[in-house]
């Protein structure tokens, strides 16, 4: 890079950590962690566990993208030192130190332009994932199963714990369905770009005559809710059965039935949970989902309504193909909302789908 081009992406870089300080409005949040830390201070803040977890969380969260914002800051000012040093003495060797932190700078200030994207009322909850198979038998059962890879993959890259909630699997291969837990800040702000169908053209590993074969998957993705979410559910409406838990290959978790399924017959909404021994554990899980879910299908006609009354055409669930996975005859994963795609199918299976969410959260902005 000419020392020009090295100014040009300084003052950009200032310019985007001067508009982060508004739109982060950091005066607000350190007056927050204040009162946050004085709250932890009250002899009796574990009085109420639930709550206290709250507030820590909350002070977490807070905390670490007002100290991130300060890091850029410094940053910022050593990277601005070291270009008026080199534009005295003109060392070589320290512009191309200069230009390879100037990147690093870019990525981490990107990085952090996604955290701030990520202030949606529910976006720092932890997420419930869930995996459908659609029809086609084993394709589509064990396209479910790279699914469920890929996401667990790129979880535990987030640094998120992922807990396996219910898994139903596949007659011959792959799964019938599965639902998945990611605990961790941010984890429904990132996954929800995930919500919709997921499409694999690929040759059947499945098939004698090695045709091309298109199979679905449904992905769902919901906010974990606390307790004191306001949803009413009448006993009466639940249907509530157990069963033996079984996990990936059948094999039976336990010989009790300790697996909860409960149905809420006026939605016919369905929630399973097999993840904990207890019964009553599992049960409480199982009534988390349904809340979520329940909340979720209210927001959703909410949504839906206001569509209507603006004359929007607007397909809210499950209809809609999101991505696209091509292996044959050609390889790339493409991104159908923001026409994000990649030839690096493997690194996607493997976990690599940032690039997906970040183009997705970046195409909401407006």
């Amino acid at each position: 890079m000419e020392l020009s081009e090295i100014r040009l992406e300084l003052e950009n870089t200032a310019k985007k950590l001067a508009d982060f300080r508004g739109s982060l409005e950091l005066e607000t949040k350190e007056t927050r962690i204040a009162e946050l830390d004085e709250m932890m201070l009250d002899p009796h803040f574990w009085d109420d566990q639930q709550g206290a977890q709250k507030v820590i969380n909350e002070a977490n969260g807070l905390k670490e993208l007002v100290n991130v914002y300060h890091d850029l800051i410094e940053s910022q000012e050593n990277l601005e030192l070291t270009y008026e040093l080199i534009k005295e003495e003109n060392d070589p060797e320290l512009q191309q130190e200069l230009e390879a932190e100037l990147h690093e700078f870019v990525e981490k200030l990107n990085e952090y332009e996604l955290q701030l994207l990520l202030n949606g009322p529910y976006d720092a909850n932890n997420a419930i994932l869930e995996l459908h198979p659609g029809a086609g038998g084993t394709e589509s059962q064990d396209w479910g199963s790279m699914l469920l890879r890929m996401y667990t993959r790129w979880g535990e890259k987030k640094g998120f714990k992922v807990e396996t909630l219910d898994y139903l699997p596949g007659d011959e291969a792959g799964i019938k369905s599965v639902t998945l837990l990611f605990k961790g800040h941010n984890a429904y702000g990132y996954l929800k770009a995930e919500k919709g169908v997921h499409r694999l053209v690929r040759i059947s590993p499945f098939d004698a005559s090695g045709r091309r074969h298109t199979s679905f998957v449904s992905c769902d993705v919901m906010p974990e809710f606390d307790d004191d979410i306001e949803i009413e559910i009448r006993t009466e409406d639940l249907r509530i059965d157990t069963y033996r838990a079984s996990g990936a290959g059948g094999q039976h978790i336990n010989k009790t039935e300790s697996a909860v399924r409960i149905t809420h017959i006026p939605t016919g909404i369905v929630v399973s949970c097999q993840s904990e021994r207890s019964q009553i554990q599992n049960r409480e899980h199982a009534m988390k989902m349904l809340k979520a879910k329940l909340y979720q299908k209210e927001l959703e006609e909410q949504e839906k309504a206001l569509a209507e009354i603006r004359g929007e055409q607007k397909e809210i669930g499950w209809g809609s193909q999101i991505r696209s996975y091509v292996f044959h005859p050609y390889s790339m994963v493409k991104d159908h909302r923001t026409n994000a795609e990649t030839g690096n199918t493997q690194a996607v299976m493997d976990g690599d789908i940032d690039m997906f969410i970040d183009a997705y959260l970046r195409s909401k902005i407006s």
